[in-house]
Order: C-alpha cells, then structure tokens, then sequence
C-alpha cells in the first residue's frame, strides 16, 4: 500500500518537530493473528502521522517478541501480549526497569478454553462438561486416522500450543482415543472451526476470544469441572517443563500493550497515546469481523477503522494530533 507523505505547513513542522526528535525510528510487533496485526497497524499510523515516528511494523510472537523486549530492547511495542504466558519474564523487566505495561489493549481482557460447537451442545447438553466430551469421544472423529478421536491444539511455536498440551495431557484425554492435532497454522485452526460449522460435523479444540471466528460461529466452552487454579497455571500450565500438569480451568487472560522503558522515556507522547488506546471485545470482534468479510490485511483494516470510527479513536490522542491525523486520512 503506498502511503501518501502528509503536507504540514511551516508552522505545524515547527509545533511537532519536538515528537519527530523524540520519537524517532519505532518498531512495532505484528502478532501473527488478526487482532494483533490490526492493533500494530493502527498504532503505526497515528504513530507516524500523528507523532511524526518513523514507526514500522516487524514480524512477531509472544514469546519471542517479550523475550526479546527483556533482553535486547528490541521491538519498540508490543500492542497485544497476552501476558499469562510469560507473566514472570514481564514482570522481571518491568522490576528491572526494561519494560513499561501502557495499557491492558483488550480492556475485557481475554478468554481462552477448549470449546466444542454450539449445535452438539443443543443436541447433547453433557457436552458443556469434559465427562461428556470423554462419553461421547467418538463422535469427534480424527480427519486422517478414523480409529482416533481428534482434539485440535494450537499451531506449533504458538504459546498456546504449551498450554493446550499441557492441559490435554492433564486431562487425560489420550486415554478417552483423543490425539492432538496441530492444524499447522492460525488459519488452519480457524478453517476447521469453519468446516465443521458449515457441515454441522462434530469439533473440539482451543480457542480463544475475541476473535471473529467465535463471533461467527457459535461456540460453548467446555467446563473441565476444576475452577481456575491460576498459581498452577502460571507455575506448570504455561512452561514447557512442566512434568506434572493438574486440571484447571484457563484464568482470564489479561491482554496488555507492553513497550520498551527506553521508548516511554523518550517519546513521553507517544507513550501516552498507548496509554490510552484500548478495545472492547465488541468492538475488536466487529472489527475482525469485517477483516474476514473483506479479507483485509492488517494495513487495510488500520485505515478502515481510522476513516469509520473516529469516535473511538479521538478519545487517544489531543486535539491537535487528532487534526494531524485527519489531515493524513484526507490524503489517502
């Protein structure tokens, strides 16, 4: 997409030249899945058009991009972190001054869990609960060996992926003929949500929300009957190590835009904008909704929402960002 360069008066290159000298070049991790890559995309336009940052997108993971952060400084931000994962790393750099938690991005925070189709449910209401998904094991029937029920995991390199593995393995599921698959990537997972629901066939995997998948087709998450053990979680769930997983449900997960400390020191403005820049799960669902109907990539769907809902945004930035930004919409 070719990006037009914004026109500002004397004046104006006067009045902001003081957030170009501060912010400078920023980089900005793009998550591998929708929300995230909308986030980084809209924080990389009022970036640069609003605070005149040399601000790009990189590619990114969560477990990589926050290790990353702690130990090279490197991305800038990280807009959407789902901090369960890593939550002693973050909070190690934040107590060594590495790291800056602006702002929890999904403001609902965000849900994890094992689901199976709202339509089975209906016809079989037992199977809200993991005792009637392990009675009824048969039904989920594994795409490539027949004999084997399927359980879909998360992509490989995926922090869910340790997760989910970790839980199937403490719910014993291998026993009851389930074997984890991995669809190989997030639009594989998605597409076999998408298949079973068009079929009305039987599914059981993770997921998670918000996301326009769970906004299209209605899902229930399996209730495994153990509350939320969230030490647990933090300590075995979420570690590749862990020997001896127990039974818990996923603890909401809080979703957070985290940043270098050397970038809030530097661009304090800038910083504050991501101080305030957070979604609704209604709002991201809706927007993701419209990524997949109009099969937009993250650049797309960042100028999309920025020309549709300045009434969301406005509420970031001042009013004389907010009119550098309108000037850089109207240039597109």
């Amino acid at each position: 997409m070719i990006k037009k360069s914004l026109l500002l008066g004397a004046s104006a290159l006067v009045a902001t030249s003081s957030f170009a000298a501060d912010c400078g070049k920023v980089t900005i991790a793009d998550m591998n899945w929708n929300s995230a890559t909308l986030m980084a995309n809209v924080d990389r336009f009022i970036l640069e058009h609003g605070f005149d940052c040399d601000a790009e997108v990189v590619p990114g993971d969560t477990m990589p991009t926050g290790t990353s952060m702690v130990e090279k400084g490197q991305p800038d931000i990280a807009p959407e972190l789902w901090t369960n994962s890593m939550k002693a790393a973050l909070d190690r750099g934040v107590e060594e001054g590495r790291l800056k938690i602006a702002v929890k991005s999904l403001s609902d925070g965000g849900e994890e869990g094992f689901w199976v189709p709202e339509y089975m449910v209906e016809e079989y209401p037992e199977l809200a609960t993991i005792e009637g998904v392990r009675q009824h094991a048969d039904e989920f029937t594994h795409p490539e060996d027949p004999s084997k029920s399927a359980f879909y995991g998360c992509p490989a390199g995926w922090n869910c992926q340790i997760t989910a593995q970790n839980l199937f393995n403490a719910l014993e599921l291998e026993k009851d003929g389930f074997e984890l698959v991995d669809p190989g990537s997030g639009a594989g997972l998605s597409g076999a949500i998408a298949r079973a629901y068009e079929r009305q066939e039987p599914w059981f995997g993770y997921y998670w929300a918000p996301t326009a998948v769970l906004g299209k087709y209605k899902m229930v998450k399996v209730d495994f009957g153990s509350g939320v053990d969230e030490q647990h979680y933090l300590d075995c769930i979420s570690v590749d190590t862990c020997l001896e997983p127990q039974v818990t449900m996923y603890p909401p997960s809080p979703v957070y835009t985290v940043t270098t400390a050397e970038f809030a020191t530097r661009a304090p403005e800038a910083y504050d904008y991501l101080e305030k820049r957070a979604f609704t799960n209604d709002q991201m669902n809706s927007l993701l909704a419209w990524m997949e109907e109009n099969q937009a990539d993250g650049a797309y769907a960042a100028e999309n929402f920025m020309f549709e809902h300045e009434d969301i945004w406005s509420e970031w930035v001042s009013a004389d960002v907010k009119e550098k930004l309108v000037t850089a919409l109207d240039d597109l």
